[in-house]
């Protein structure tokens, strides 16, 4: 169903020479067809059709929405990776349109959705059936058309039958079992890339890789929002500090 984007910026008043906040940010996005209520009074579906309009004294900005958008408001099982890491991932394994791109652990494909936004096509393996079917749900909303969802083991390597992938990409809980997948299905010079919340996780898979791959980083990303507005300039409160390790290697041979 086509949506559109309604954003409402704060809005202050003077008050005793100070200025004085009445109403806050809002952002909604809304059927095409459909009126929408809003807590400051209806906007009508044939009001879509204009770049803004008034609502008593607030007013409302109207924007045909992008993905990003739509892609904030997926339906989520577990905690899906950030998109500060998904940058990290994308800028560190240099994926473009001609790359293949396999990951495990589906989940609900929050991780599938934008890597297929920029790769050729995504490979996503899940043993969940019910994820699978989230996944599929969210693919479908976003109109995906270029990742191919499979439920299978990604440890037993037997069963596993692609090859010469580009970047495989872990979100599981035990990476270091999908090492020898990993040296199956990828191609000479692909990156295998795992996501994981704890450090030990991470020695463990590091110690687990082959003479085949080549260690070559483990960071974390920290993302650091700041409040810029009127003379407050500080760090924000709620920083999206830790969310995960990514550890990056290379198959070599």
């Amino acid at each position: 169903m086509a949506k559109k984007l309604l954003i409402k910026k704060e809005r202050k008043v003077d008050a005793e020479g100070r200025k004085v906040l009445v109403s806050k940010f809002e952002k909604h996005l809304v059927d095409n067809d459909k009126d929408f209520s809003s807590q400051f009074g209806l906007i009508r579906k044939t009001d879509f059709k204009k770049d803004s309009i008034k609502v008593g004294k607030e007013e409302f900005f109207i924007l045909e929405p992008s993905f990003i958008d739509y892609y904030k408001r997926l339906k989520r099982l577990a905690q899906i990776i950030t998109l500060k890491d998904i940058g990290a991932i994308i800028t560190s394994t240099g994926i473009t349109k001609d790359s293949v791109v396999m990951d495990a652990g589906t989940g609900s494909a929050g991780l599938a959705c934008f890597l297929a936004k920029v790769a050729k096509k995504v490979i996503s393996y899940d043993i969940n059936a019910e994820h699978q079917k989230t996944a599929k749900k969210n693919i479908s909303e976003l109109g995906i058309k270029n990742i191919e969802v499979k439920k299978g083991d990604i440890f037993d390597e037997k069963k596993i039958k692609e090859k010469n992938i580009d970047v495989f990409i872990l979100d599981v809980a035990e990476p270091w079992k999908a090492v020898n997948t990993a040296e199956k299905v990828l191609k000479k010079g692909g990156f295998l890339v795992s996501y994981n919340p704890n450090i030990n996780q991470v020695e463990r898979f590091v110690k687990a890789l082959t003479d085949n791959f080549l260690f070559e980083k483990a960071i974390e990303v920290i993302e650091r929002e700041w409040t810029v507005k009127d003379r407050i300039l500080r760090p924000r409160m709620k920083d999206l500090g830790h969310t995960g390790f990514l550890t990056f290697a290379r198959k070599l041979k």
